[in-house]
């Protein structure tokens, strides 16, 4: 057994994001584990770029309301308490509505080979954001 202290919080990098996202680190497996788990803090209207990963992502929502996005036009509002399950190769977005603040633990797994399984590309339009949070308000 092993007690980790808690990790640094940090800023996200300003290229896959859009508004102020902060991340704190919460477990990073050593093989055979694959696993990392992140803390992430969207402040109200931030969000992340367009991205997929590899082996999928699980989002489990700790606090405020917030959204996710698929390149098929769904959207869903998610609550505390809440999980979504992105599949794997799935393009999708998050983050919090425009006027309330949203975290979520971010569960994914690393490739085989320990290469980082995300994908990112280019930002959420705002006019798209602006519609996810109209349409589900």
């Amino acid at each position: 057994m092993e007690l980790k202290p808690v990790n640094p919080t940090v800023k996200t990098p300003a290229q896959n994001f859009t508004g102020d996202v902060y991340l704190t680190p919460v477990y990073n497996g050593t093989e055979p584990s694959r696993m990392t788990v992140a803390l992430v803090r969207f402040t109200p209207g931030a969000r992340t770029n367009w991205h997929s990963h590899a082996v999928g992502q699980t989002l489990h929502v700790t606090e405020g309301v917030g959204l996710v996005g698929t390149r098929d036009g769904t959207v869903l509002r998610v609550r505390a308490g809440d999980t979504v399950i992105c599949p794997p190769g799935e393009e999708h977005w998050h983050g919090a509505t425009t006027d309330t603040f949203m975290s979520h633990l971010a569960m994914l797994e690393a490739l085989p080979g320990g290469q980082d399984p995300t994908t990112w590309v280019e930002p959420l339009a705002d006019e798209q954001y602006r519609a996810a949070n109209q349409h589900h308000g």
